[in-house]
């Protein structure tokens, strides 16, 4: 199973014959080219190509169209050399990383082994994103004892090599998806050394992920404050710390702004209203003891029933206010509020930076 540095220094041996059956390193063992899926006008990229008689193999017989790189110079001329000018194979001596990131996406990445997988690891970030979305990835890697094989590279100089399990957990980590893996053992004690050969795909659409299973320590504030104003006035309740507040609480779990102001007016004063019929306002940012404040000001265009004060609230004795009439000892927060809707009124309070929604 010859595999090649992708630092460039190596002899590289290629045994094979033109005109061999496809193999991944162990020739007459493991699956064919049917495992790289569907090749006929396809986009090919052979990684470490050696001779690159694979490649020609898949341009000549499924009419793929194949480049192919490595990054040695003594094995690229003679392949070159070896088969002349061949529509559809187009033959790199480059870098590997560096042709995987400016190369246009490929619909089919595969290394058969002229890669040592330390190297392939290395790779990885810039193998995830050379390929197109949907596309096929296929590594041949070391199985069994983890230390990365090459003629000429000395064990204490070559990569660390994963265990051949941790592959699926480092595609996936990559967004990559491993769709199957196939165990390839030696026939004999003179045979080059097993492999696991594993093919992964790049999913359609790009997925995120948590950066782990931990929730970040909290370090801010959120909440709501729902402006009700109709012909009577301004709703206005008073918290049993004697401050005048606008309806309104903090974020739960799962909740949309929107969802939080409903659920609010309705706890709090028992007022009905749907998603609908909120326009958001925008951000309001401050700090309270060294703590982040963001408060969404936000106005309730429509409700239903009547205010009134619920079992267990800490604001109640629900009222009506003109705004020319405000109570003083308003809530910061929903003075914060009130200004951003209504620049105009005559309210002092505490600063804050408010980021408008524009819808």
């Amino acid at each position: 199973m010859p595999h090649s540095d992708a630092r460039g220094a190596r002899e590289f041996v290629d045994p094979q014959p033109e005109g061999t059956p496809f193999d991944w390193g162990l020739p007459g063992s493991g699956p064919d080219e049917a495992f790289l899926g569907e090749l006929t006008g396809r986009r090919v990229l052979d990684l470490g190509c050696g001779t690159a008689r694979r490649a020609a193999r898949l341009v000549r017989t499924h009419g793929a169209v194949v480049d192919a790189v490595d990054p040695a110079a003594d094995v690229i001329g003679p392949a070159r050399a070896g088969h002349g000018p061949l529509p559809g194979l187009r033959l790199f001596h480059s870098d590997l990383d560096a042709h995987l990131r400016t190369a246009e996406p490929y619909d089919t990445i595969y290394s058969a082994g002229g890669v040592p997988s330390g190297d392939l690891r290395r790779l990885l970030p810039s193998l995830a994103t050379a390929l197109v979305p949907g596309g096929t990835l296929c590594l041949a890697v070391p199985d069994g004892d983890p230390t990365p094989v090459g003629p000429t590279v000395p064990p204490a100089v070559q990569p660390k090599t994963p265990a051949p399990d941790a592959w699926e957990t480092l595609l996936a980590d990559h967004g990559l998806r491993v769709e199957e893996t196939v165990t390839v053992r030696a026939s004999g004690p003179a045979d080059p050394p097993g492999y696991r050969l594993v093919r992964a795909r790049r999913p359609l659409r790009v997925r995120a992920r948590p950066r782990g299973g931990r929730p970040p320590a909290a370090h801010a504030a959120l909440g709501v404050g729902a402006i009700v104003h109709g012909p009577r006035g301004l709703l206005l309740g008073r918290h049993r710390r004697g401050t005048w507040e606008l309806p309104g609480g903090t974020v739960e779990p799962g909740e949309s702004l929107r969802d939080t102001v409903v659920r609010e007016l309705r706890e709090e004063t028992g007022l009905r209203a749907a998603p609908s019929d909120v326009r958001l306002l925008g951000t309001l940012l401050d700090e309270i003891g060294g703590l982040p404040r963001m408060t969404v000001g936000a106005v309730v265009t429509r409700w239903e029933g009547e205010p009134a004060d619920q079992p267990g609230e800490s604001v109640g004795d629900w009222r009506w206010h003109s705004l020319d009439r405000l109570p003083p000892s308003l809530f910061e927060c929903s003075a914060q509020s009130l200004t951003a809707w209504r620049p105009d009124l005559p309210i002092d309070h505490a600063p804050a930076h408010f980021t408008p929604y524009g819808t």
